[in-house]
């Protein structure tokens, strides 16, 4: 750790004066405060914002859609994600240099940078982390966030040349992003529509879908939802105390998605739905009567 520190303290000028993190880490145990020491006693400049640590343990499909939701909001420097089951294996440590080198993003590559990247404009180059000697040197090898992604964060923002954490890699050889697509449907009763997918229950309990409020519009304002045998009505709204009181609405979302919601309610508990559920969306009827069955998930 030492030499380490000897090493960084060869640079000049600070590079990056902010450092963002998502992991999966929760916060009952060290994990996040000992990443945090790590980067602070390398680069005491440095700032560090936490984007969220309660991804859900190893879903790796959560993290990324948690991170590509909150890119367009994070300040330029480094940001480090880690919801890494694959630690200690052969997968690789990545870092995915962004907006002309004013945003870097490192994290596993198994999926979690990329959707992220593509928000921020796109991989301008990326690096493996293979440069040993900035890493700190461990007993194990299932603490990345410690060992390997927090000193070379540190390496960076203390003016480090991102040429020097490793080996240069084709942008095209990054693991793709997780994100859903919604794609086109057509019932035998209720002609053409959307399948669609929950991508995200927030606290409240709105389910957020892989589809944009555009994309829906030629459906009308009343919409038929239909999540395995069961149907419900939702009509489209801007907000939530728009939504009748036990209704089911589709408001747009503080991310321009469509939110499938309950006014001071669950959607996803009166709805049984969770991420990674089916939802299939057609035209509903023009007096946007709701139907009273329950809904189970998709199967």
């Amino acid at each position: 750790m030492s030499e380490l520190k000897s090493l960084l303290f060869q640079y000049g000028e600070p590079m990056h004066s902010h450092v963002s993190l998502l992991t999966d880490y929760g916060l009952n145990d060290e994990f996040v405060g000992v990443m945090k020491c790590v980067i602070t006693d390398m680069a005491p400049h440095v700032r560090i914002t936490d984007i969220t640590h309660g991804v859900p343990a190893f879903d790796v499909r959560a993290g990324s859609l948690a991170l590509a939701r909150a890119i367009q909001y994070v300040p330029p420097g480094i940001v480090i994600a880690v919801v890494d089951p694959g630690v200690g294996t052969s997968r690789r440590a990545i870092a995915i240099e962004v907006s002309d080198g004013r945003g870097v993003l490192m994290g596993p590559d198994n999926g979690l940078l990329a959707s992220a990247a593509a928000m921020a404009g796109g991989a301008e180059r990326v690096f493996e982390l293979s440069n040993a000697m900035l890493h700190i040197e461990a007993p194990g090898t299932t603490f990345a966030g410690r060992d390997i992604f927090a000193p070379v964060a540190g390496f960076l923002c203390n003016g480090g040349a991102i040429e020097e954490i490793g080996e240069q890699i084709d942008s095209a050889s990054v693991m793709p992003g997780l994100v859903p697509i919604p794609t086109n449907e057509t019932h035998t009763t209720y002609g053409d529509g959307v399948r669609c997918e929950v991508t995200w229950v927030d606290v409240y309990g709105n389910c957020q879908l892989n589809i944009g409020p555009e994309d829906l519009v030629h459906l009308g304002p009343v919409l038929r939802l239909v999540i395995g045998e069961d149907v419900r009505s939702a009509r489209m709204t801007s907000h939530f105390a728009d939504i009748d009181g036990g209704a089911i609405g589709a408001v747009t979302d503080s991310y321009g998605m469509v939110a499938l919601a309950v006014d001071r309610g669950s959607a996803a508990e009166v709805l049984r739905v969770g991420a990674g559920d089916g939802v299939y969306i057609y035209a509903g009827q023009a007096d946007g009567a709701t139907s009273a069955v329950s809904i189970r998930p998709a199967k």
